[in-house]
């Protein structure tokens, strides 16, 4: 028997009201090649305002983790919420998974919609996405955002126990939850104080029923591909001031992967000297939630400061 009522599907058409009020519009971009990307986009472009763009990471689409930093930061950009390969509206029939292909999909967006020169925000897999952005587009990127993405982490890391998994595989079945729960695991791993508790296992089932059944094998290539060989030594060097933000009790993407990243330093520019850090005291990876305006304060101040001297934010 069909649902009658889902918590969830109603809470995204509230959203997407939300993001209409915001002053966005739902679009699609056809890449020509297999591919729709799917982005919430300006209706009206202010050309005093600079350009913004919001990468959301794993688990609900872009306006579940998007909606409280739009309310407060489309006041001040144009702001671009896209969605990534799989996620919400957005997807490709061809067979690239990297960091890579997403960031150069998100860019071809951005072409289709007059940008040229912009900021961006990754929040967790987004961050992947957000760094690869900035490495491969620099000249079109002014400053970058990376909030609690493990973007230096090593593919030894899993097997010398930075983790609390040992294998990508293992990290999958706790990311794509399937199960009530496994939900409840996965917010575990998510919060400080985990909401599921308390949650009865109805809503749960709807939210995954809406969220997490759909292109499951894709993104577990997509995480797949982040580990694959990754080391230190080739990650692309972005010499963009950075914001990096971490939760002090983050346990998918230890804190010391965002203090790694901080001390990321090279002659020829890698991250560390353009490099700012935030960690925010009694919150886990979804400090979006969790703590949003210990999060959105200094993103605001680094976004709207100058580009070459921004304030200083450092609360490690």
């Amino acid at each position: 028997m069909p649902k009658c009522f889902s918590f969830t599907a109603t809470k995204n058409r509230c959203l997407k009201s939300t993001f209409s009020s915001r002053g966005l519009r739902s679009t699609f971009t056809d890449l020509k090649d297999g591919t729709i990307m799917h982005c919430w986009v300006p209706k009206s472009k202010k050309p005093t305002r600079p350009d913004l763009v919001l990468i959301h990471g794993f688990g609900a689409n872009s306006m579940w983790q998007w909606s409280e930093t739009v309310r407060i930061l489309s006041r001040h950009f144009n702001v671009y919420v896209p969605d990534l390969l799989f996620f919400g509206d957005s997807y490709t029939t061809r067979p690239e998974r990297t960091e890579s292909f997403q960031a150069q999909c998100v860019k071809r967006v951005m072409e289709a919609n007059s940008v040229t020169k912009m900021s961006v925000v990754g929040l967790s897999y987004g961050g992947f996405v957000a760094y690869d952005f900035a490495a491969q587009f620099g000249d079109c990127v002014e400053k970058v955002v990376i909030c609690c993405a493990g973007v230096c982490l090593e593919e030894k890391d899993l097997k010398l126990g930075l983790f609390a998994v040992s294998s990508v595989e293992d990290a999958a079945n706790i990311l794509l939850p399937q199960t009530a729960e496994q939900m409840r695991e996965l917010m575990g791993y998510t919060f400080v104080k985990a909401p599921a508790k308390v949650l009865p296992s109805c809503l749960l089932t709807d939210f995954i029923d809406e969220m997490f059944t759909q292109y499951v094998e894709e993104k577990k290539e997509l995480l797949l591909a982040i580990a694959k060989d990754r080391k230190l030594s080739d990650l692309p060097k972005i010499t963009q001031p950075t914001l990096i933000v971490w939760g002090d009790q983050d346990k998918i993407f230890p804190l010391e992967l965002g203090h790694r990243l901080k001390r990321f330093i090279s002659p020829t520019g890698h991250l560390g000297e353009n490099a700012q850090m935030v960690v925010i005291k009694n919150a886990g990876h979804g400090f979006l939630y969790e703590k949003p305006r210990d999060f959105h304060k200094p993103l605001k101040a680094f976004l709207l400061g100058t580009t070459k001297t921004a304030p200083p934010l450092d609360q490690t």
